[in-house]
């Protein structure tokens, strides 16, 4: 199984670090990048990922308004947050959503595998609590 993951963040250094780091995971394949909030919404309707990656703070829209929106569609994507600002009420707000996880930024080479392994390797629902 090919998990296929949506970037969605305004930092394109970010971004590239993180494509980088999910094309050495095997099973992962990165399907898109958006840059702001807006872009994420479209994106995610038209390539329909099995995950997002979502950073918070993006112009338009932020990631938690991005995972609002999913969040009601028929089949949703999984919602990873990867954030500098990582806080007691963005984590809660994340997890208010049904996030899958929150990861800082400087941590997500080790603490995203286990989380992205989780979610299919137990085949969870979008927006369940993990």
């Amino acid at each position: 199984m090919t998990i296929k993951i949506l970037l969605a963040d305004d930092s394109q250094t970010f971004v590239t670090a993180v494509r980088k780091f999910l094309d050495m995971l095997p099973g992962t394949e990165v399907v898109g990048q958006a840059h702001d909030g807006r872009e994420a919404l479209s994106k995610a309707g038209q390539l329909a990922p099995d995950l997002v990656l979502l950073d918070i703070s993006m112009p338009e829209l932020n990631g938690l308004e991005v995972a609002r929106h999913m969040r009601s569609w028929p089949q949703p994507p999984h919602v990873v947050f990867l954030s500098m600002h990582d806080s007691v009420d963005y984590r809660a707000a994340a997890q208010e959503l049904g996030a899958a996880g929150f990861v800082g930024k400087t941590d997500f080479v080790v603490d995203l595998p286990p989380i992205i392994e989780r979610l299919f390797l137990t085949k969870l629902e979008p927006f369940q609590n993990v």
